[in-house]
């Protein structure tokens, strides 16, 4: 014959339950947390770590980064858009840079300023004028010419093997600086 659980028996059953259904919903939680960071990260944001100086003084060196993956989904990057992207020359990084030449323009820089389709760039963001002429790069469909602000301290379009960045290549527009502080990047954009 079968022993019935005394009452101690019995609250050590019931408190064993309790635990299992906490770690259960601890579990839960946690899982729901991971599933929708790995959404979000791999469809709205892109996070980013800024390695040199290269976009100084608009973005420091060790700035951390937010972009917005669907930024570009139903439009395309303008001209002084800040994004953040990979590149051929760069396979196990992404990079940050701003946007200049767009699809069908030639690029150029001569006497110490930029020049789109022969007529200068107004470039208020820029670090300074340039030391060392560069192009003419004609850019292709679909792509873009990218360089820093530091213009004179960055390894941008003008010295890639491959200076042209695909639009499949934009992660995300970059729109916060989370890290050492917040800003929101707003500018400036060019209307075309």
């Amino acid at each position: 014959m079968e022993r019935e659980p005394n009452t101690v028996e019995k609250e050590e059953t019931a408190r064993g339950k309790t635990i299992g259904r906490e770690i259960f919903s601890w579990c839960r939680t946690i899982l729901a947390a991971l599933l929708i960071a790995f959404l979000l990260t791999q469809f709205v944001i892109v996070n980013a770590t800024v390695p040199t100086g290269s976009m100084m003084d608009t973005i420091q060196k060790k700035d951390r980064l937010i972009g917005l993956r669907f930024a570009y989904w139903f439009g395309d990057p303008k001209r002084g858009d800040i994004v953040i992207f990979d590149a051929v020359d760069f396979p196990d990084e992404h990079l940050l840079k701003r946007v200049i030449g767009l699809p069908g323009e030639t690029v150029e820089g001569r006497d110490g300023r930029v020049y789109i389709d022969g007529q200068p760039l107004e470039e208020p963001y820029a670090r300074e004028a340039i030391q060392e002429d560069f192009g003419p790069f004609q850019v292709p469909a679909d792509s873009y010419f990218m360089m820093g602000d530091n213009r004179n301290d960055s390894l941008d379009s003008r010295f890639w093997e491959h200076p042209y960045v695909p639009k499949k290549d934009i992660l995300g527009k970059a729109v916060l600086r989370y890290w050492p502080g917040i800003s929101l990047f707003h500018g400036p954009s060019y209307d075309e």
